[in-house]
């Protein structure tokens, strides 16, 4: 990668943290809330959930924020956030 490609990729990466980061922070808040985790387990949670189904960690936090609307979890997600719930002691 040339100098100038550099700047270019980091920008793009800016942008995309900056479009992902608000419902990432929705989910952190939807299970501290909702399991009273603290913000450390929350992002534990979304963070394995997001590893344990080889999934973005937006696309975890869209689907953790959509079901508090009544929207279902992909089975894979709502398996992984339950799991890492319990193994917190938080289900």
């Amino acid at each position: 990668m040339s100098g100038a490609e550099k700047p270019e990729t980091e920008l793009e990466q800016l942008r995309q943290a900056m479009e992902t980061r608000p419902v990432i922070d929705q989910a952190h808040g939807v299970l501290m809330a909702s399991h009273g985790c603290t913000p450390q387990e929350a992002w534990d949670v979304l963070q394995a959930a997001s590893q344990h189904t080889n999934t973005k960690l937006h696309i975890v936090a869209e689907q953790v924020t959509a079901a508090t609307q009544g929207d279902p979890m992909a089975d894979s997600i709502r398996a992984a956030v339950k799991s890492q719930l319990r193994n917190i002691g938080k289900q």
